[in-house]
């Protein structure tokens, strides 16, 4: 089966793929999360899927499951695994309006992750309408909270990468037509400040500002980035009343490594920020936390088949270890085959000029469907 024949239309993929960006869904809404994931369920069961979904936890929405039929099914297979979590919030649209403009097109989460998600779906719709077979089954996972971590879905998505042989996360493409065939380890650090209020006016010397200490250890925190292991702090809140010295605030920050030795030194320096200082408390404590993924020789064996299919499209296919994670990380930690990236190419994910290069969405749509039909 030569996927080049398979009549991929980029015009009726937008079409469906339309609908999905415009149905937002940001991570901490999970009722908008949860229609989105109605969304795609209705489409894969119209193609014939058995469809399962799993409730959410922890205030995020469920889970999709979906097997597709086949002669082996219940036998390790493919998992598709993607996200359906967003990071823009309900209302983004009006201001990322879904556009086309030449070659690109826009929306918010096109191109992180609805794009890759959406093509994985097409390329099994195609081989199915060419009545091909593929040789291993395929299940396909969508989950909510992505985003954030994956706090209440991993343990989901390891179990299920364990019955399979093979991982396919269609997270953005690189730009250089690349896909990801390892990531750098993630940490994540809840921060908390806990000061003496007074009022701010009248008794200002007998307080003891929470924010003043949080933007102290701010800047300890940016110092500490090195080549190795960086950090940042992305979330901070505090005070309450503009009256009032600030008794507590809270943030929370990132860290990322290349390596995992280099990232468990920075968790230690992290959590030995912790302690008492002018009478203001500061603690650090652990939040979820993404496993490096280093390629080995099942990954790699993986990656060249999908090179070779790409070389018979026409296509060179690099890769490379990317920054930011995944759900990759934790199948590729596992030692399961996986190959990440494999979605559209773009741009500007996490912004109000998220955009896609809407050839992409054919190209690494029979990328997908080669992949399907030739994985054994």
């Amino acid at each position: 089966m030569n996927p080049a024949n398979l009549p991929f239309d980029s015009e009726a993929m937008l079409e469906g793929l339309r609908t999905w960006v415009e149905c937002e869904s940001p991570t901490w809404d999970a009722n908008a999360v949860n229609r989105m994931l109605d969304i795609a369920a209705r489409d894969m069961a119209i193609m014939g899927a058995t469809i399962e979904r799993i409730a959410g936890r922890q205030g995020f929405g469920g889970v999709i499951r979906a097997r597709f039929p086949h002669p082996k099914q219940g036998e390790p297979g493919i998992l598709i695994a993607g996200h359906m979590d967003t990071v823009h919030p309900v209302g983004t649209i009006e201001k990322l309006k879904w556009r086309r403009e030449g070659s690109k097109c826009y929306g918010p989460g096109i191109y992180d992750m609805k794009g890759g998600n959406y093509l994985s779906l097409e390329a099994i719709r195609q081989l199915a309408r060419a009545s091909f077979t593929t040789p291993l089954p395929i299940t396909v996972l969508f989950t909510p909270d992505e985003e954030v971590g994956t706090p209440s879905t991993r343990d989901i998505i390891e179990a299920e990468a364990a019955r399979n042989k093979y991982v396919l996360v269609p997270e953005p493409g690189r730009a250089d037509n690349g896909v990801t065939t390892g990531r750098y380890a993630i940490a994540r650090f809840n921060l908390e400040a806990t000061g003496r209020p007074s009022h701010a006016g009248a008794t200002l010397s007998a307080g003891r500002s929470a924010i003043r200490e949080m933007a102290r250890q701010i800047l300890a925190i940016d110092v500490m980035t090195t080549e190795d292991c960086t950090f940042s702090v992305g979330v901070v809140h505090g005070g309450q009343w503009v009256n009032c010295v600030a008794t507590t605030a809270t943030g929370e920050a990132l860290s990322m490594a290349k390596r995992q030795a280099d990232l468990d030194r920075g968790v230690e320096k992290m959590l030995a920020l912790s302690g008492t200082n002018n009478d203001v408390t500061f603690k650090v404590t652990r939040g979820v936390t993404r496993p490096v993924w280093e390629p080995d020789a099942g990954t790699m064996a993986l990656y060249e088949k999908a090179r070779g299919i790409a070389k018979s499209l026409g296509a060179e296919l690099p890769h490379a270890s990317s920054g930011g994670g995944s759900d990759g990380n934790f199948t590729g930690a596992m030692g399961i085959p996986t190959l990440d990236g494999l979605g559209v190419r773009g741009g500007n994910g996490h912004t109000l000029e998220e955009f896609i290069e809407v050839d992409s969405l054919v190209e690494r749509g029979r990328l997908m469907a080669g992949l399907l039909a030739t994985l054994e």
